[in-house]
């Protein structure tokens, strides 16, 4: 669904903003209201009840925060926590991907039924192809008996009308992980021994009932205590703020929202291209049959939980979040750096041990922008440019499916211009399974694997503001009109060895 601006969104983006406006008052009194202010008036618009409508905003308002849900079963103001939250570094209890459960449609999940425009005809093929005898002719209609059904899909191919469909859970169907599964009452849940935070589920509830925690409320807090704040940028920012957002005239609007500084972590991933090479070229086929990409957080989780006899074959890179977040802290030790980008499960590798004290924050674009709108920033006022410095085409390419591959291919390139690099990408983690399972055949002996979660790469993530047709054709101008097309031209290529051993 992204890309469709739907009342979904429309209460996403209106709960992030009264997060940021009451961050940047510092009036925390005021989120018992908030409910009221999103869903004004007396009749309900979206559901059944203007109080169920108020009750999920109150969660959701809590989980923007950081904050856990709170328990059905009993009385807790919608306040209950804030004050611990109202700190100046990160605030996270897992889990990260959360299901309000009344929130829920609880839909019907992996049901093949026949619609109104079955025509009762008389070949009645659905009836002669199903293997269970699971179809009656009733009063010149096919019946569907539920027990019978082995969701085989014959007589969904076979129906000349089309009448017949399959019913599924949006997010379960769009879970790579299949870790949506079904509760005692009917309500999607979350088996969180196999979700990888990807968010896949997050955008395609079409009820809103799906959502990540946010660390938007922390990062004020932190700016208005007077930390000095720089924002590392993800590739995929070009127009995710709106065509009025030039990357020249990125810098000006994020200080304008109080951060004191904005780098490419296109920079970052020019680093890591280079040293997916030298990993590529050092350890495929000698020491391994073939190298996974880094980059993606959630592709690489699935690739260690799915497939852990291929954990090592996966790239040891420092991802390009983390390579830039170092570079920053140690040109500005005493700062703190924020992640923005479209990814879900940044936040999560964030949070990780090994990475925590390069990160302070990940923000998503949809979270930003909430800042923009509570700060009543107005783009046509910036007319002043800064120019982003520093970064390849390579590297600005990483936010596009089959992004990283080429980049490291490329570098691979400068040094071994006749050396044939075979290269498989996939994009969504259903592929990327199948990809891992293919390799496991033998069939990708001697490739680099790029992994991507997000169908259309990170243009494509659960924070995205744009469509993905719009993001990919606004990355692509931006990238070519790089002065450097290769990693091994980017000016801190140089700096590599000190970021690793840091």
């Amino acid at each position: 669904m992204r890309g469709v601006y739907s009342s979904v969104t429309d209460i996403r983006r209106k709960i992030f903003t009264e997060i940021a406006r009451m961050a940047y008052d510092g009036d925390y009194s005021v989120i018992e209201e908030l409910p009221y202010k999103i869903i004004p008036g007396e009749v309900a618009t979206y559901r059944e009840s203007i109080f169920l409508e108020r009750a999920i905003v109150g969660e959701r308002l809590r989980l923007a925060m950081g904050l856990p849900l709170r328990p059905v079963d009993q009385h807790t103001i919608l306040s209950t926590g804030i004050s611990e939250s109202a700190i100046a570094e990160k605030y996270y209890e897992p889990p990260l991907i959360n299901i309000i459960k009344f929130a829920c449609h609880a839909c019907p999940d992996n049901v093949i039924k026949v619609t109104d425009a079955c025509q009762g005809c008389l070949a009645h093929p659905c009836k002669e192809v199903c293997p269970k005898g699971a179809i009656d002719i009733i009063n010149g209609r096919s019946i569907i008996d539920q027990e019978k059904c082995i969701k085989c899909g014959l007589c969904i191919k076979n129906c000349p009308y089309g009448a017949i469909m399959k019913m599924e859970r949006p997010c379960a169907k769009a879970c790579g992980m299949d870790a949506i599964q079904t509760d005692e009452h009917g309500h999607a849940d979350i088996d969180y021994d196999k979700c990888v935070s990807c968010g896949m589920c997050l955008v395609n509830c079409p009820f809103g009932a799906i959502s990540d925690k946010g660390q938007i409320f922390q990062l004020i807090t932190a700016m208005n205590q007077g930390y000095s704040v720089v924002a590392a940028i993800a590739p995929a920012f070009v127009g995710q703020l709106g065509p009025k957002v030039t990357p020249e005239k990125l810098k000006g609007a994020m200080k304008a929202i109080g951060f004191e500084d904005v780098v490419e972590v296109a920079i970052g991933a020019d680093l890591c291209t280079i040293e997916e090479a030298e990993d590529f070229l050092e350890k495929v086929p000698n020491q391994q049959p073939f190298m996974g990409t880094s980059c993606c957080p959630a592709w690489s989780v699935m690739a260690k939980k799915l497939f852990p006899e291929f954990k090592s074959y996966i790239s040891m890179a420092l991802t390009p979040m983390v390579l830039t977040a170092r570079m920053i802290k140690q040109d500005h030790p005493h700062c703190i750096v924020a992640f923005i980008g479209t990814c879900a499960a940044k936040k999560l590798e964030a949070s990780r041990k090994s990475v925590r004290s390069d990160v302070d924050f990940v923000l998503t674009f949809e979270e930003v922008m909430g800042m923009f709108e509570a700060k009543d920033i107005h783009f046509d006022d910036f007319t002043e440019t800064e120019e982003l410095t520093g970064a390849s085409a390579d590297g600005r390419g990483f936010a596009i499916s089959g992004g990283v591959a080429q980049a490291v291919v490329n570098c691979i390139h400068q040094e071994h211009p006749d050396l044939d690099v075979k290269v498989h990408a996939e994009e969504s983690l259903q592929k990327c399974r199948q990809m891992l399972k293919d390799a496991k055949k033998g069939i990708y002996d001697g490739y680099l694997l790029e992994g991507m979660a997000c169908p259309g790469g990170c243009i494509a993530g659960a924070g995205t503001l744009q469509s993905i047709v719009r993001a990919k054709g606004a990355v692509n101008k931006f990238k070519n009109s790089s002065d450097m097309k290769g990693s091994q031209e980017s000016e801190y290529a140089g700096r590599l060895k000190e970021l690793v051993e840091d």
